[in-house]
């Protein structure tokens, strides 16, 4: 008697019980590796086949394979580090229930570039961007061989050719050789840069103005060459026009021809009122709230209306505007306002209505400029004399500022000059000739300490001082003046001793800190100055604060003390304030 098997089954089962085979004798495997640094390790582990195996459960013997081939592929992982003669020996062990892969690693003599010759030829290689990419070029003579330095270095040279418009370029030439007897290297490559393309038609689309309007923002001539930086200007005045939530420039690469390569520029409107609310905290100023309106565009010329209401423990103020700008090669912005603010200090209050006319240039020779006329009327209390006054003023003034980060600069200057100008003929009370300038530097001091230097001098001439309203005359004191003492306290004084200002101002003021962690930071400050008519007197603070980076700008805590003052009072006062550093 017997029994007939069937093939079929018989292999299912062969086949399970060498599956359960395998899983029975299966180990997780480690792998270690020994005599690298951890950025070549991170290189090799990267390039190491039996690295996909860690978390696997994988039969021995295909463990011990793939560990043998690790040699191999430890090598090859090497040599782009310029380590072609690594020795690798390997063994797999058992190893607290599993199983352990280790690799001893010998590096031997690194590959030294002992040749190298870049060049571009054609108009390309006289740009002074691709000169320096080139002379930049790594590993350079005498460095160790690195090939993600060298193609690092290739890609440079390709992107400074490109961004200047020179798209036909060509990589001739590139070759490494390595003498492994010698462990040198000789690095040739050779660039044709071919003809440099100009700048062709610029086409907008899904923008909400016409064609003739935007076009006035390029800042080229036209048939300019080519080069990204007046792309990349197109771009940046677009944004700042505030008339785009979107806005892309692109060169159209594939439809040049004949020398010129269009540009496409996409645009999609931005919401077009806007409605802002604020609350501020200072304590010159006090708590407050500002709330806003503005409407981006009022027509196809781009126009825009809006306005705003301040309130706070010492300032309550409105005022509305009108903007046209007149977008060009050299951008002027037309901004037509008035307002009325009412103002209390320590040692003044003031209700004045202000008109004004202002002429604005981003750039004019390197700083933001602007002209125009301010008219001021109303009523002022200094000292408890009361005035009432009116002044027509021609107002110039040139500002600058440069940062290498602008949120947290650890490199950044700041700097503004105004000048202003009154004719007592001119619906002016008194004649006025006032100059006034500011300046903030910052530096670094270490990775964690900055220093922060900040200074500002000022004089003016009157006929009339006392026609002066507070806002044209000299006070000091406060957060952004000299901490220590309160906002506006400092200043000539009366017969009766009232804070009447001065024709004259010199402040300065040192500050060093120190950030103990990322975010936090402490600081200690001098402060000194004084606003003054005819005798200077040398008004100290001093103190220590504590620093925020807050997700709304830097906030500042302070306590300042005077130290040398001639004023009665001289307790110590906190100052607040959140905001940039420049």
């Amino acid at each position: 008697m017997f029994c007939r098997r069937n093939p079929t089954s018989m292999l299912a089962i062969a086949l399970l019980a060498l599956l359960l085979g395998s899983r029975a004798v299966a180990d997780p495997i480690s792998i270690h590796i020994d005599g690298l640094t951890k950025e070549l390790e991170t290189a090799v582990r990267e390039n190491l086949e039996l690295q996909q195996y860690v978390e696997r459960d994988t039969h021995p013997t295909e463990l011990r394979r793939l560990t043998e081939r690790g040699d191999e592929e430890i090598r090859r992982a090497l040599e782009p580090y310029g380590y072609y003669h690594a020795e690798v020996t390997s063994s797999l062990e058992q190893s607290n229930g599993g199983l352990r892969a280790e690799y001893r690693v010998r590096l031997g003599e690194r590959v030294i570039v002992r040749n190298s010759r870049v060049t571009v030829t054609g108009p390309g290689g006289e740009q002074p961007a691709v000169r320096r990419a080139i002379e930049s070029f790594a590993p350079a003579v005498g460095a160790p061989l690195d090939h993600g330095l060298y193609e690092d270095s290739k890609a440079r040279i390709t992107a400074a050719l490109q961004t200047r418009g020179y798209f036909d370029e060509q990589l001739e030439r590139h070759r490494v050789a390595v003498t492994r007897a010698t462990h040198s290297a000789t690095i040739d490559l050779a660039w044709q840069s071919g003809d440099r393309y100009r700048i062709g038609s610029v086409r907008f689309s899904d923008a909400q103005f016409p064609d003739s309007f935007l076009q006035r923002y390029a800042p080229w001539d036209p048939n300019a060459l080519y080069d990204i930086e007046e792309l990349l200007q197109l771009q940046q005045r677009l944004v700042d026009a505030d008339y785009f939530s979107t806005v892309s420039v692109q060169p159209a690469l594939e439809e040049r021809a004949d020398g010129h390569v269009p540009v496409n520029v996409l645009l999609i409107p931005a919401k077009r009122t806007i409605y802002s609310a604020s609350a501020f905290v200072s304590t010159d100023a006090g708590p407050g709230v500002r709330l806003g309106i503005e409407r981006r565009w009022l027509n196809r010329r781009g126009h825009k209306i809006g306005g705003q209401a301040e309130y706070s423990t010492r300032v309550e103020g409105y005022s509305a505007y009108y903007r046209i700008p007149r977008p060009a090669k050299q951008s002027r912005l037309y901004s037509f306002a008035g307002g009325y603010r009412d103002e209390q200090t320590d040692s003044s209050r003031s209700r004045l209505a202000r008109l004004s006319a202002i002429e604005s240039i981003d750039d004019w020779h390197g700083y933001a400029r602007t002209l125009g006329l301010q008219y001021l009327n109303g009523d002022f209390t200094i000292a408890d004399e009361q005035r009432s006054s009116g002044l027509l003023y021609a107002e110039a003034n040139l500002g600058r500022k440069r940062a290498n980060d602008l949120v947290f600069p650890s490199d950044g200057l700041s700097v503004s000059y105004t000048a202003r100008l009154a004719a007592e003929p001119l619906l002016s009370d008194t004649s006025l000739v006032q100059l006034r300038a500011d300046a903030k530097w910052i530096g670094s001091l270490s990775e964690r300490a900055r220093l922060i230097l900040r200074t500002s001098v000022g004089a003016l001439q009157a006929a009339n001082f006392n026609a002066l309203p507070p806002e044209l005359r000299f006070f000091a004191g406060g957060d952004r003046s000299i901490r220590g003492f309160d906002y506006q306290q400092i200043g000539e004084r009366n017969a009766t001793g009232g804070v009447i200002g001065g024709r004259y101002l010199a402040v300065v003021s040192g500050e060093i800190e120190y950030y103990f962690l990322e975010k936090w930071g402490v600081a200690m400050f001098v402060d000194a100055g004084d606003a003054f008519s005819s005798r200077v007197n040398a008004n100290v603070g001093t103190g220590l604060g504590l620093r925020w980076r807050s997700p709304v700008g830097i906030v500042r805590v302070d306590v300042g003390v005077p130290v040398a003052t001639d004023l009665t009072d001289k307790g110590w006062r906190i100052h607040l304030m959140i905001g940039p550093d420049l």
